[in-house]
């Protein structure tokens, strides 16, 4: 009987030292989400900037024909055929849920329907082992960032890796694939294609009134400011995926945390009343045993 409640007692210890790390856990959670959140904020003026300055460039007559080359190259003539590149961000760290299931069965459904297979990259171990069980070529992968300031420079990485020439090929279509955060603690898996530019968006964009009266010019180095441009716009769409997948990791870690926590109390309620059960049937024993002990000694006198 002691061993029993001995035992029960080092389970209920057990689980309350797992419920202490789990609330640790749903904190740093919570505090994350809003940290990636706030910094999907953030970058709306820098986005508005960014494509004010892409409107200026796709509105002079000049720079219309780079564009045309840069969205087909293989009619230009000058890059030849180009390479298809995707990158899907994931975790590293477990206990998310179907976070990286999500996002690897929609990224795999979506690239199946494109006419070559692309090289891509992942944000994430926990996702590179889901897309090499599907069978898609694998070209690097990358770590998650583990803070806002570290998103920064796993975008750098991965603009130079994309950048970098892939079998003799230029990355001229570039895809991503991410965990997009919606209503409550859900997030739903997007894809979003960088290049080559949208046709209809480069129109919308040069269509856009200019917020003042004076008008702007691209006055020296068209070609090199266009550029400057779009690299900042696959920055900041880079960066906007990025943080928008790790509040979405973060938020499926909470839901997970919460789930876990709900099950320890129960596990402790359920533990704690066999201890006392068992705890008062030893106690009823003891009383039973001392009360036959008192009449045996009383018949005898």
């Amino acid at each position: 009987m002691s061993d029993t409640t001995a035992t029960l007692r080092r389970k209920i210890s057990g689980a309350e030292d797992l419920q202490s790390v789990v609330r640790t856990m749903k904190a740093v959670a919570a505090s994350s989400i809003g940290q990636y959140e706030q910094s999907v904020r953030a970058l709306a003026d820098y986005y508005r900037t960014v494509e004010l300055g892409l409107g200026a460039c796709f509105r002079e007559s000049a720079l219309k024909l780079l564009i045309a080359e840069r969205e087909n190259p293989a009619a230009a003539g000058a890059i030849g055929a180009g390479a298809i590149g995707a990158v899907v961000f994931g975790s590293d760290q477990g206990l998310v849920g179907q976070f990286n299931d999500l996002v690897a069965d929609y990224a795999v459904k979506t690239l199946a329907t494109l006419p070559a297979k692309p090289a891509v990259w992942a944000v994430g171990e926990r996702v590179q082992a889901r897309l090499v069980d599907a069978g898609l070529p694998l070209i690097g992968v990358f770590a998650v960032p583990s803070s806002v300031k570290a998103v920064a420079p796993l975008v750098g990485q991965i603009l130079v890796e994309t950048e970098t020439p892939q079998s003799q090929a230029e990355v001229t279509e570039l895809h991503l694939f991410y965990n997009r955060p919606s209503s409550g603690a859900g997030y739903t898996p997007v894809g979003q294609r960088l290049l080559p530019l949208d046709e209809t968006w480069r129109r919308t964009l040069a269509e856009r009134p200019w917020p003042t009266d004076s008008l702007p010019e691209v006055l020296v180095g068209g070609s090199t400011t266009l550029r400057a441009f779009i690299r900042e716009y696959l920055f900041v769409s880079l960066f906007r995926a990025c943080a928008e997948s790790l509040a979405s990791e973060n938020a499926s870690r909470l839901a997970a945390m919460q789930r876990a926590d709900k099950n320890i109390d129960e596990l402790r309620e359920k533990l704690s009343q066999t201890f006392h059960r068992l705890r008062q049937s030893g106690i009823d024993e003891e009383l039973f045993d001392v009360i036959a002990g008192f009449e045996a000694l009383s018949d005898e006198e």
